[in-house]
Protein backbone atom coordinates (compact mmCIF):
# COMPACT_ATOMS: atom_id res chain seq x y z
CA UNK A 1 0.00 0.00 0.00
CA UNK A 2 1.40 3.39 -0.98
CA UNK A 3 0.70 6.55 0.96
CA UNK A 4 1.20 10.03 -0.52
CA UNK A 5 3.03 12.48 1.75
CA UNK A 6 3.91 16.13 1.13
CA UNK A 7 6.84 17.75 2.91
CA UNK A 8 4.56 20.56 4.12
CA UNK A 9 3.46 18.26 6.94
CA UNK A 10 6.69 19.06 8.79
CA UNK A 11 5.58 22.55 9.73
CA UNK A 12 4.60 22.50 13.39
CA UNK A 13 1.12 23.88 13.83
CA UNK A 14 -0.01 22.81 10.37
CA UNK A 15 -2.39 19.94 9.76
CA UNK A 16 -2.08 17.81 6.67
CA UNK A 17 -3.77 14.76 5.19
CA UNK A 18 -1.78 11.74 4.01
CA UNK A 19 -3.66 9.97 1.23
CA UNK A 20 -3.74 6.33 0.21
CA UNK A 21 -3.09 5.26 -3.39
CA UNK A 22 -6.77 5.77 -4.26
CA UNK A 23 -6.59 9.41 -3.13
CA UNK A 24 -8.65 8.85 0.04
CA UNK A 25 -7.70 10.46 3.35
CA UNK A 26 -5.80 7.82 5.31
CA UNK A 27 -4.07 9.76 8.11
CA UNK A 28 -4.21 13.30 9.43
CA UNK A 29 -0.92 14.76 10.65
CA UNK A 30 -1.74 17.23 13.40
CA UNK A 31 1.19 19.51 14.29
CA UNK A 32 0.92 20.71 17.85
CA UNK A 33 2.10 24.32 18.07
CA UNK A 34 3.24 26.09 21.23
CA UNK A 35 4.67 22.99 22.87
CA UNK A 36 7.99 22.78 24.71
CA UNK A 37 9.16 20.17 22.22
CA UNK A 38 8.18 19.06 18.73
CA UNK A 39 4.96 17.07 18.90
CA UNK A 40 2.95 15.61 16.04
CA UNK A 41 -0.11 13.38 16.16
CA UNK A 42 -1.01 10.91 13.46
CA UNK A 43 -4.80 10.48 13.42
CA UNK A 44 -7.21 8.29 11.49
CA UNK A 45 -9.85 9.96 9.26
CA UNK A 46 -12.28 10.05 12.22
CA UNK A 47 -9.84 12.06 14.36
CA UNK A 48 -8.73 9.19 16.61
CA UNK A 49 -5.06 9.60 17.65
CA UNK A 50 -3.13 6.55 16.45
CA UNK A 51 0.46 7.66 17.09
CA UNK A 52 2.11 10.57 18.89
CA UNK A 53 5.62 11.64 17.84
CA UNK A 54 7.73 13.65 20.27
CA UNK A 55 11.22 15.04 20.31
CA UNK A 56 12.98 13.36 23.22
CA UNK A 57 14.07 15.92 25.79
CA UNK A 58 17.39 15.91 27.61
CA UNK A 59 18.87 13.20 25.42
CA UNK A 60 22.63 13.06 24.83
CA UNK A 61 21.97 12.21 21.20
CA UNK A 62 19.09 13.53 19.15
CA UNK A 63 16.15 11.16 19.55
CA UNK A 64 12.42 11.05 18.96
CA UNK A 65 9.82 8.85 20.59
CA UNK A 66 6.74 7.31 19.09
CA UNK A 67 3.84 6.63 21.45
CA UNK A 68 0.58 4.73 21.09
CA UNK A 69 -2.16 5.16 23.70
CA UNK A 70 0.24 7.34 25.75
CA UNK A 71 2.68 4.42 26.07
CA UNK A 72 6.13 4.34 24.44
CA UNK A 73 6.10 2.33 21.22
CA UNK A 74 9.54 3.17 19.81
CA UNK A 75 12.61 5.39 20.12
CA UNK A 76 14.52 6.56 17.06
CA UNK A 77 18.22 7.50 17.13
CA UNK A 78 20.91 8.02 14.53
CA UNK A 79 22.83 4.78 14.08
CA UNK A 80 25.83 5.84 12.06
CA UNK A 81 26.73 8.40 9.45
CA UNK A 82 28.39 7.98 6.09
CA UNK A 83 28.79 10.43 3.23
CA UNK A 84 26.16 8.82 1.03
CA UNK A 85 23.64 7.21 3.36
CA UNK A 86 22.03 7.99 6.69
CA UNK A 87 21.29 5.22 9.18
CA UNK A 88 18.81 5.31 12.03
CA UNK A 89 17.87 2.64 14.55
CA UNK A 90 14.28 2.26 15.71
CA UNK A 91 14.07 0.41 19.01
CA UNK A 92 10.55 -0.83 19.68
CA UNK A 93 9.16 -1.25 23.21
CA UNK A 94 9.77 -5.02 23.03
CA UNK A 95 13.48 -4.37 22.14
CA UNK A 96 12.91 -5.35 18.50
CA UNK A 97 14.97 -3.13 16.21
CA UNK A 98 14.20 -1.72 12.80
CA UNK A 99 16.93 -0.32 10.56
CA UNK A 100 16.33 2.81 8.49
CA UNK A 101 18.91 3.59 5.82
CA UNK A 102 19.29 5.49 2.60
CA UNK A 103 19.35 9.08 1.45
CA UNK A 104 16.93 10.53 4.00
CA UNK A 105 17.08 14.16 2.81
CA UNK A 106 16.44 12.99 -0.78
CA UNK A 107 13.43 10.94 0.44
CA UNK A 108 14.98 7.70 -0.85
CA UNK A 109 15.30 5.21 1.99
CA UNK A 110 14.09 1.90 3.38
CA UNK A 111 12.80 0.56 6.70
CA UNK A 112 13.86 -3.03 7.39
CA UNK A 113 13.49 -5.62 10.10
CA UNK A 114 16.22 -8.27 10.25
CA UNK A 115 17.10 -7.63 6.59
CA UNK A 116 13.48 -7.84 5.40
CA UNK A 117 12.03 -4.77 3.69
CA UNK A 118 8.97 -3.36 5.49
CA UNK A 119 8.63 -0.02 3.71
CA UNK A 120 10.30 1.92 0.93
CA UNK A 121 10.15 5.71 0.95
CA UNK A 122 10.68 7.37 -2.43
CA UNK A 123 10.07 10.45 -4.54
CA UNK A 124 10.50 8.43 -7.74
CA UNK A 125 6.80 7.73 -8.08
CA UNK A 126 5.86 11.40 -8.21
CA UNK A 127 6.74 14.35 -10.41
CA UNK A 128 5.76 16.95 -7.81
CA UNK A 129 8.94 18.06 -6.03
CA UNK A 130 7.61 18.19 -2.47
CA UNK A 131 5.81 14.85 -2.64
CA UNK A 132 7.00 11.37 -1.78
CA UNK A 133 5.46 7.99 -1.11
CA UNK A 134 5.67 5.59 1.79
CA UNK A 135 5.22 2.18 0.21
CA UNK A 136 4.35 -0.34 2.94
CA UNK A 137 5.54 -3.61 1.44
CA UNK A 138 4.22 -6.18 3.93
CA UNK A 139 0.47 -6.46 4.28
CA UNK A 140 0.72 -7.30 7.99
CA UNK A 141 2.96 -4.28 8.75
CA UNK A 142 1.74 -1.41 10.93
CA UNK A 143 1.28 1.37 8.34
CA UNK A 144 0.82 4.11 10.95
CA UNK A 145 4.06 3.12 12.69
CA UNK A 146 6.03 3.03 9.42
CA UNK A 147 4.71 6.45 8.36
CA UNK A 148 5.61 7.79 11.83
CA UNK A 149 9.14 6.36 11.46
CA UNK A 150 9.53 8.08 8.08
CA UNK A 151 8.31 11.40 9.49
CA UNK A 152 10.67 11.15 12.48
CA UNK A 153 13.85 10.32 10.57
CA UNK A 154 13.20 13.07 8.03
CA UNK A 155 12.66 15.62 10.84
CA UNK A 156 15.83 14.46 12.60
CA UNK A 157 17.93 14.58 9.40
CA UNK A 158 16.63 18.05 8.55
CA UNK A 159 17.41 19.34 12.07
CA UNK A 160 20.97 18.01 11.76
CA UNK A 161 21.38 19.75 8.41
CA UNK A 162 20.24 23.05 9.97
CA UNK A 163 22.68 22.79 12.93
Amino acid sequence: MKYLVRDKLFAIGDDYWIEDEQGRHAFLVDGKALRLRDTLELKDPDGQVLITLRQKMFSLRDAMTIERDERPLATIRRKRLSLLRNHFRVTLADDTELDVSGRILDREFAVEYDGELLAHISRQWFHVRDTYAVNVVREDADSALLIAVAVCVIRMAERERED
